[in-house]
């Protein structure tokens, strides 16, 4: 998984070509912890199809407001840069996100 920061989110995000899953977290956020494993393995099971980040909102609150971030755990599908889909707080659960992520491959 690549690690977001503001420095790098728009050459890894935006001006990415493709389908990039970005996984909007915090250290203070008990189910985005929980979350991350699962995340984590949607990863490594569409590896090569399928571009995984994650940005701790904690050093970057204005960037995900930016992306209309309003709540944790929030995980955002982009294609070639744009936004197309997101999963929000309680629908945040894995099979949810693979969902998604199947609806567009």
């Amino acid at each position: 998984m690549v690690i977001l920061e503001k420095d790098n989110f728009e050459e890894e995000v935006l001006n990415s070509k493709g389908l990039v899953i970005v996984d909007f977290w915090s250290d203070g956020c008990e189910p985005c912890k929980a979350l991350m494993p699962e995340v984590e393995a949607l990863a490594e099971k569409y590896e090569g199809k399928v571009k995984f980040c994650k940005l701790n909102i904690t050093k970057a609150r204005r960037l995900a407001i930016s992306q209309r971030v309003m709540g944790l755990p929030t995980i955002l599908l982009y294609k070639d840069g744009a936004k197309i889909e997101e999963v929000t707080k309680d629908e945040a659960k894995a099979a949810n996100i693979e969902a998604m992520i199947e609806k567009h491959i």
